[in-house]
Order: structure tokens, then C-alpha cells, then sequence
């Protein structure tokens, strides 16, 4: 299937092997796969520093195999493209040697670039030339959208400095009121909420985008405690992050998808029209309606969401600017108000003060150069941002660089340019501050070849994680009527799969009691059992078999165990 597909869509894992496998020939099927087609990459800036240097060799790979590359983001830095672009020139140079009509001619590569506004095309033979066009398409671009209309306003949201002498556990409730009235002040403006023709009610659909699981999971649970900011008011709240079983996970992006598709012909709202959203409206006397998505990354990149405002923990500039696009994402209109708010710093920072913020996610270390002086969005972004109330939320601080020399230790957009330069390019001194990755990454500036050994992939894993992981299933019980929680091990024989009972020992249940609240509701309504029957009926399986390939989870190991809820997902429980 791999091979044979006239158009395969498939997540990078399947690819990568191309380049990383040390034995068992996994490399066969996706070599032979880029050297029957192209390679096209979805947000290749999405991607972990610590997972550039594996996509940059198959990148290279590409280049070897005579492949083209397509590179497709809103915010791709400078210093990302010209490292691919360096990568796949040093491979493309090796295939044109053995494998052209004209093998001794000078490499001479045709890169083009399109947005919404323009296309342009050229043969760049070496990065100097590249780099002048990038630079010249990235003019040109800042400047267009520099006229656009501007549909994403933010602000910032200012936080108590005493939220350092909190314990962690106040420290979340805390926050969890402060980003309620947040969402309540957005709601207020009427660029930012739709009235119902129907009842006359106010209704907006909003995102709280928060950097990390484990808070947000508390964070959730003080929303259904607290209620909603003000009488009159209803929260119906979605939690969303990556921890569910899958069926279950992808049962919920389902209905966002639906829901937050806001497109429309005649200049209504067609979320008001959904059948979901109109029962909960109906069903609640409150002339208020917030619906509000609380969620973790995964809501910044690969959902086609319309969200009326959003209130983010900040990790990163290219965050805020994915996040951004999910605001009036399917409608057109300036707006006058902002419709984002950025807290002045994240839930990390009040953790350990001197040590860095904006990572996992993001780009800061606790050593210089890459350290933040201040962890405070006030003091981190450019002056024409902070000398003004509400600021214009757009690609430009991602896609060039500001002329003169990079600060990252002051500025956030500096930071990421900086460290992607590190890691991209090479260096103009002999500092060094990531000496493996940077080996990895630049594999096309040494002429020894290590890179095609297997040298690299053992020192630089793809996708490693310091946390040691574990595989769990939601199965159904001997009369199928209740899901219970099983760890998934590897069996005897290559391929089999044991599932061990830890439902008792290791599955600690959230009391309904602590989601029951006045004002506040969930949703969507999703149903696991529902799901794994309706599943596995159209696959002519049972629902133990469905389970076992659909209710599954990866999850940090724990000794403690983890905390489920079906409303909330799963959590590691300290």
C-alpha cells in the first residue's frame, strides 16, 4: 500500500525509515516510495529542533532519488527553508552526476514559490542565489499582507505577580478564573459573538489554548467547579488535547470540524444552524452561550476551525500565529476589537523562575544564547507591538527576518529566528551549543559522508522521547456493557499483543460529581461504546477487536497510574 498508491497521504513516520533504519531492511518501502514521487510537506516548521536533523536527511534523500519537494506552511522561517533547500541541492547534485542527460553541468535547481497573492519562479544554482529570492518573495509577501484587512486583533492579558508564591494546585484554579473572565470580555464585543434569530440569544465559539496537558486537565476540572464568570452566562466546554483513545478523540474533532465550519453564502452563521449546537441553545435559559474549546497544541495545526476569539498560553510566536489563523478563519470583515487575548506569560514560568518558560512546547534553553531575560510577553515583543493596545496577528514575524542583528535573548521572534539559523546554517564562528544536531542538520557541509551512515539516526532519533511511554486500551468487559483499562505489551511472537487487566489497580475514575456545575455543561456529547459498536459493524468486527485497534492510547508511564474521564481524557496522576 505504501508503494503502490497513486497518491499516498500518510504522516511522516512512514517515511522517515528511508533514512533511519540500522537493520531489518524498514528502509525498502519508503525509498522505493520517494523514488516513484514526489515528497510534499505539511507545516515541516511544526516539526520538534530536536527533529529537524532526520527531516532534513530525508529531505536530502529526496534530492538523491531525483524527487521534487514541495514545502507547504504559513510561517516557515527563513533559515528552515535554506537549510531544506542547501539539503536537497547536495542530494540533487548526486543524482544529476550519475543519473542526467547532462551530468557536468552546474547544478541549476527551479524553486518556485505561491501564496494567495503571487507566484514566482527561479533557478537558483547555489544558497546564495535562494536566499535572494526567498528574501525577495518574503518582501513582497510582508508587504501585501501588510494591506490586507486585518481579521485577528490581540491583546494582552497582564498576570499577578503573586501567582509565584501560589501552590500549583491554586495556581491552576486561579488561572482557570482569569481565563473565563478573559473569554467573558471577548464574548462582550459584538465583532466577536453571533445573535440567534431564533431566541435572541448571544452566542460565540471560542478557543483557551493551553501549552501542556496536565494543567489543562486541572484547569478543566476548576471551570466546572468556578461556574461561568458572571449570572446569565453558559459555558458549554469541550476539552481537547491528544490523550484520548483514539476513536474517542477522533469522534470529537468530528463534530469541531462540523460545528466550527462557518462558511457560508448569504452572510449568516451556519454554526446556529447545526442541529448539536441549536439543542444545547434551546435546552438552556441563559441569554449568554459560550461555546468554548479548552485544548492543548494540537488545536494550532491541521483543523480547518473557525473559532469567533481565543484566549492562549503563549509558548511561541509560531504558536500565536498558527492559533491565529483559527480565528475568523472562514469569514472576511476588519475587525475594530481584539479578538485575542495573549497572557503576559505561561503557567511554566511560576513554576521555576529561573529556568526557561516558553519550551515544551517552544524554542527557549535555560543556557545563553537562547535564554529569555524576561519571560514576560510585554517586555518580548517588538516595540510596535507593545506600544500599542491591540496589534495586527499575521505571518510577518515568521516568514522574514528584521533587518540588523538577531537579540534573542529579548525578543521571541528572535529567539526562533536564532535558533533556527543555529541549527539550519552554518555557523560564522566555531561556538558550539548543539554540536549532535547540528551534525545531523548539516550533513550536506561535510564531504565524509556521515550522514549516510547509520552513525547519525542512533545519536539523533526521530521523534525521541525522554519519557518512557505506554500503551494502553479501553476494552470492553466480559458482557460488553462498561469499557475497562488495559496496558498493551508485546507478546512472544512478532506482532501479538497482550492486554493486561490494570482497570483496578492503575484507572483512577473522575467522580461525576466534580463535572455537575450550574453553569457550566459539556460538550460535544460523545459516547465511546456508541462509537466502538457503530465501528465496528461497518468493519464486520467485534467490538473487543474494534477496541483493541481503536481504543487505544499512548500515555507517560506511570507507576500512580493515569486519571480518566471520558469528558476529560486521560492524565498522568501525580
Amino acid at each position: 500500500r505504501l508503494i503502490a498508491a497513486p497518491l499516498l497521504v500518510c504522516t511522516v513516520d512512514h517515511l522517515i525509515p528511508a533514512t533511519e533504519s540500522l537493520r531489518g531492511g524498514r528502509q525498502i518501502a519508503p525509498m522505493l516510495r520517494l523514488l516513484s514521487g514526489d515528497l510534499v510537506l505539511d507545516e515541516p516548521d511544526d516539526f520538534d529542533m530536536a527533529d529537524l536533523p532526520a527531516l532534513t536527511r530525508l529531505v536530502h534523500w529526496a534530492g538523491l532519488l531525483g524527487s521534487r519537494v514541495l514545502l507547504s506552511s504559513a510561517t516557515l522561517p527563513p533559515a528552515l527553508v535554506e537549510g531544506l533547500f542547501l539539503a536537497y541541492r547536495a542530494g540533487r547534485e548526486v543524482f544529476q552526476r550519475h543519473r542526467s542527460e547532462r551530468p557536468h553541468e552546474v547544478v541549476n535547481i527551479c524553486c518556485l514559490w505561491i501564496d494567495e497573492f503571487h507566484q514566482t519562479a527561479q533557478d537558483c544554482a547555489d544558497g546564495a542565489a535562494f536566499r535572494t529570492a526567498h528574501m525577495e518573495y518574503a518582501r513582497k509577501r510582508i508587504a501585501k499582507l501588510a494591506q490586507a484587512e486585518v481579521r485577528r486583533r490581540a491583546q494582552i492579558a497582564l498576570l499577578p505577580d503573586t501567582w509565584g508564591s501560589l501552590k500549583e494546585d491554586e495556581r491552576r484554579k486561579e488561572f482557570a478564573r482569569l481565563v473565563l473572565e478573559q473569554a467573558w470580555q471577548l464574548h462582550q464585543q459584538s465583532d466577536n459573538c453571533s445573535t440567534d434569530p431564533v431566541s435572541g440569544k448571544h452566542v460565540s465559539l471560542g478557543l483557551i489554548r493551553m501549552a501542556n496537558i496536565a494543567p489543562l486537565y486541572d484547569v478543566a476540572l476548576a471551570i466546572y467547579q468556578q461556574g461561568a464568570p458572571v449570572p446569565g452566562v453558559r459555558i458549554h466546554l469541550c476539552v481537547y488535547h491528544s490523550q484520548y483513545p483514539l476513536l474517542l478523540r477522533s469522534a470529537i474533532e468530528q463534530q469541531l470540524d462540523t460545528l466550527l465550519n462557518r462558511r457560508s453564502k448569504d452572510g449568516t452563521d451556519p454554526a446556529l444552524q447545526r442541529p448539536a449546537l441549536r439543542a444545547l441553545i434551546d435546552a438552556h435559559p441563559e441569554p449568554h452561550h459560550l461555546f468554548v474549546v479548552l485544548g492543548s497544541p494540537v488545536t494550532e495545526v491541521g483543523r480547518d476551525h473557525d473559532y469567533d476569539w481565543a484566549v492562549v498560553e503563549p509558548s511561541s510566536m509560531r504558536s500565536l500565529i498558527q492559533l491565529a489563523g483559527r480565528v475568523r478563519r472562514h469569514r472576511g470583515g476588519a475587525v475594530e476589537w481584539a479578538n485575542i487575548v495573549v497572557l503576559d506569560s505561561n503557567l511554566r514560568n511560576f513554576k521555576a523562575l529561573d529556568k526557561a518558560a516558553f519550551c515544551r512546547p517552544g524554542f527557549e534553553l535555560d543556557d545563553a544564547p537562547f535564554s529569555l531575560k524576561s519571560h514576560r510577553m510585554r517586555d518580548l515583543l517588538a516595540r510596535e507591538m507593545r506600544d500599542q493596545t491591540t496589534w495586527a496577528v499575521d505571518a510577518q514575524p515568521r516568514v522574514a527576518l528584521t533587518p540588523g542583528k538577531l537579540f534573542p535573548g529579548r525578543y521571541l521572534v528572535d529567539l526562533e529566528h536564532a535558533r533556527m539559523h543555529d541549527t539550519m546554517l552554518p555557523r560564522t564562528t566555531q561556538a558550539s551549543t548543539t554540536p549532535v544536531l547540528r551534525a545531523a542538520s548539516l550533513h550536506w557541509a561535510h564531504p565524509d559522508h556521515l550522514w549516510l551512515t547509520g552513525l547519525l539516526p542512533q545519536y539523533q532519533r526521530f521523534r525521541h522521547d525522554d519519557i518512557p511511554r505506554e500503551d494502553v486500551a479501553l476494552l470492553p468487559d466480559d458482557n460488553e456493557e462498561t469499557l475497562r483499562l488495559h496496558r498493551v505489551e508485546d507478546g512472544t511472537r512478532r506482532g501479538d499483543k497482550l492486554y493486561v487487566p490494570v482497570h483496578e489497580s492503575l484507572c483512577h475514575e473522575v467522580p461525576q460529581a466534580r463535572l455537575q456545575s450550574p453553569s457550566v455543561s459539556p460538550w460535544p456529547q460523545v459516547d465511546l461504546m456508541a462509537e466502538l459498536t457503530t465501528l465496528a459493524q461497518a468493519q464486520g468486527l467485534s467490538r473487543q477487536q474494534c477496541a483493541q485497534r481503536y481504543a487505544t492510547a499512548s500515555l507517560p508511564a506511570s507507576r500512580e497510574g493515569w486519571i480518566y474521564h471520558p469528558t476529560l481524557g486521560l492524565t498522568t496522576r501525580k
